[in-house]
């Protein structure tokens, strides 16, 4: 057979005259071919590091410069004032060489030290550039000169065909706000939120906090800054992700959707093998740098830091503590398929798997019909619970042997692919389609993603995809920014035959698919289905629903000459309040990308504007003139809080920081420990869409997604993830608990719909 004619490298005899060697012509040339690649990819690594490194200058500017110093020797012109002189007489083994020799080599020397000095200086420029944020103040669609001029500028020093992390080094640090500046913008941000004594009480404990140790925590926070490339990001994930003891499944991991309306093929098989070679394309340009840095106005450029661990990353489960584990080019991928796990090579010949030969190994895996060893069946579980023991089943079972080697090929894959067999997918007919397919992606069975994996990738057998993501390494932009790549790519430029399947020649003489072998014993399958037990609880009690807003979209609302997220805010609030009856906390996410290494800060939604709005809008003898006023300055207010929040002077992630220092420092804060164990009742967050423009949504008005989702933040609370799509639609993902007596149903959130007086439009 041809794969097992592949499957053998070589084979020898041994005769009385000596060992007779066979080789396998085919696989010396896979060899050779393998080793070409990786060579042409080091060199190309080594090329794009050269270029990131030197930027916003090139290579061949040190030759003009060199060659300037070089000219100056002939025309008897000194631009070095002196200094190619000194350089020339205190040249070591000068003795050796001649006059004209020292000459040419100190030119050199001086010429590459002035190149180096002009692009420090070109990088600090660009940086002192970046660090005016004025621009995102001014408003929508009024520029002022100041702002043109420093856009030309930016436009100027930032150089000409950038790669992904061209900008990272000219990128400013996240500035640390002043205590007094963050108190004041906290203690507004709770006033409508508490009665007069609870605020006096909250007062006061900010007035002792300031007067006895901010001063002390600001001064190592500041110093830490100075430090540290960014003062939030490496706490934020040690702290918040990679220390929580809890299931990361549902509480931490997310999820994002499949397009909405569009399923390009119906089998399983064709449509994974289509999408894991778009990420390899993907992955591949990724490596190389090759993707265009993100920038807002399509000038500023944002940080890329988070997008080095997409592939080839793993959460590694500690008793204390979590590692984040991300490796280099990782050749295989693993599939979950009914209780077994696959082990498949996704290289052959110093190539990437084509579409169709990915499709026949994974149509092999969707036809082989053996049964999961014993314990296999549930495995990922143990990643769905608790994290102490499954760390300490990790040490004690899967430390050695074959369960150390199946485990590796999991850890160490490109990424976890899970082949699922019940369909999922928006079924206009089925009115619950979106709520089953949300909680498939958050956490299926419990025992059918592996949780711990940087994503997940899953297959339903409609021909419908989805990924489920571990959030500690990085936040849903990021995923978002690969999928649309892979989306595009899948439809646009890969396609498929008529009848459905991948295109291209079916390949197959490829080695099988293998599995991955376990020695799993009765103790470490009772806590494997310990932990799925948990799992489940938790699981059983999200309820989800997804809701299509199409009566009107940002299009309209922008007619409206307001912001369409602050618009979403508002509405939730009164949303919020109709079904609660009172206001609550609210977290909207919001990024510090313009910042080196920077993540998320939060908007507190909930001012007191956005309340006299509500109040406004519940009372009857209230005009709707006064409701329209009050709406466009809790719509102003917001807006002001999103781009506080993105330019480094937010709330909460200073307050995290002075926190984690008073720990540290062995200090008690009543403020502190106040602030950050008050509940957030409400969790909100916006999808960003287009991040690429690859598709033409208003061409091609099917090719959207839906967005993604996450489980409630409290128990008694809802989590609301929103995707505004185009001009007329928006996508609604609302989370809450079964087990809540407040919540009740998650669409409960989206039935009391609010009435917009300016408009005449129910929402």
């Amino acid at each position: 057979m041809a794969e097992a004619h592949q499957a053998v490298g070589f084979q020898f005899t041994v005769r009385p005259d000596g060992v007779d060697l066979k080789l396998s012509q085919e696989v010396i040339k896979n060899i050779y071919l393998s080793g070409v690649t990786a060579w042409k990819k080091r060199a190309i690594q080594f090329k794009n590091g050269v270029l990131a490194g030197v930027y916003p200058a090139s290579p061949s500017s040190w030759l003009i410069v060199v060659i300037a110093m070089m000219s100056s020797l002939y025309i008897h012109v000194d631009p070095s004032l002196g200094m190619i002189n000194a350089i020339k007489e205190n040249l070591p083994c000068r003795d050796y060489m001649s006059v004209q020799t020292r000459a040419v080599l100190s030119a050199i020397l001086f010429a590459t030290g002035l190149w180096l000095f002009l692009i420090y200086l070109l990088r600090y420029t660009l940086k002192a550039l970046l660090s005016y944020h004025g621009w995102i103040f001014e408003s929508h669609g009024k520029m002022s000169s100041s702002t043109k001029v420093w856009l030309s500028l930016v436009k100027m020093f930032s150089g000409r065909r950038p790669l992904l992390y061209s900008f990272q080094a000219s990128l400013p640090r996240l500035p640390v706000p002043s205590v007094d500046d963050t108190i004041h913008r906290y203690l507004e941000s709770v006033r409508p939120l508490l009665d007069s004594e609870q605020y006096n009480q909250m007062e006061l404990l900010a007035n002792e906090f300031k007067a006895s140790m901010a001063t002390q925590l600001q001064r190592y926070l500041i110093l830490k800054s100075w430090w540290a490339t960014n003062y939030v990001s490496d706490w934020w994930e040690e702290y918040i992700y990679l220390r929580g003891r809890t299931p990361i499944m549902v509480n931490s991991n997310f999820y994002i959707m499949d397009l909405l309306y569009v399923t390009p093929t119906h089998r399983q098989a064709a449509r994974a093998g289509n999408v894991v070679h778009a990420m390899l394309q993907y992955r591949r340009k990724l490596e190389r740098g090759e993707h265009a840095p993100l920038r807002a106005l399509g000038t500023v450029p944002m940080c890329s830091t988070q997008m080095e661990r997409i592939f080839n990353t793993t959460r590694i489960p500690g008793i204390e503590t979590d590692i984040v584990q991300h490796l280099t080019d990782r050749k295989h991928l693993v599939v979950y398929h009914k209780g077994r796990f696959f082990h498949v090579w996704l290289y052959t010949g110093g190539r990437h798997l084509l579409p169709s030969e990915l499709e026949t190994q994974f149509q092999r895996i969707l036809n082989d019909t053996s049964e999961p060893q014993p314990g296999e069946l549930k495995l990922a579980a143990l990643t769905a619970g608790n994290r102490v023991p499954w760390a300490r089943t990790r040490i004690k079972y899967f430390s050695q042997g074959v369960n150390k080697v199946s485990l590796d090929a999991i850890e160490s894959a490109a990424f976890f692919l899970a082949l699922d067999d019940e369909p999922q997918g928006y079924d206009p007919a089925k009115t619950n389609s979106l709520d089953s397919y949300a909680k498939s992606l958050l956490h299926g069975k419990c025992y059918d993603r592996w949780f711990d994996k940087s994503f997940t990738l899953i297959s339903y057998p409609n021909g419908k995809m989805g990924v489920n993501v571990e959030h500690s390494w990085a936040d849903a932009p990021i995923v978002g920014h690969m999928w649309e790549y892979v989306a595009a790519t899948d439809c646009f430029h890969l396609g498929y035959t008529e009848e459905g399947h991948c295109k291209g020649d079916v390949n197959k003489g490829l080695p099988y698919p293998t599995r991955l072998q376990w020695q799993i014993p009765k103790e470490c399958q009772d806590v494997t289905e310990a932990s799925y037990l948990s799992a489940k609880q938790i699981a059983d009690d999200v309820d989800f629903h997804g809701y299509l807003f199409n009566e009107f979209g940002k299009g309209l609302i922008k007619k409206c000459r307001t912001s369409p997220d602050a618009f979403i805010q508002l509405a939730l609030q009164l949303a919020q309040f109709r079904d609660q009856g009172v206001f609550c906390l609210t977290y909207e996410s919001s990024m510090t990308r313009m910042f080196r290494d920077g993540r998320t800060e939060t908007v507190r939604s909930c001012t007191s504007e956005a309340v006299e709005f509500v109040r406004a809008m519940e009372d009857a003898s209230a005009t709707n003139a006064q409701r329209l006023a009050l709406f466009r300055k809790a719509a102003d207010k917001h807006q002001n809080m999103y781009r506080l929040a993105m330019t480094g002077s937010g709330i909460d992630r200073h307050l995290f920081c002075l926190y984690i220092v008073s720990k540290y420092l062995g200090v008690d804060s009543p403020f502190l420990k106040k602030v950050l164990s008050e509940p957030w009742k409400l969790s909100t967050s916006q999808t960003p869409q287009q991040q690429l423009n690859l598709v033409d949504i208003n061409k091609f008005p099917k090719y959207v997604s839906a967005g993604g989702g996450f489980g409630p933040v409290a128990d008694d609370g809802y989590g609301v993830s929103y995707i505004i799509v185009g001009e007329n639609l928006i996508t609604f993902h609302i989370s809450s608990k079964f087990s809540s007596p407040d919540t009740v149903r998650a669409n409960n959130i989206i039935s009391h719909r609010s009435y917009w007086p300016d408009t005449g439009i129910n929402m």
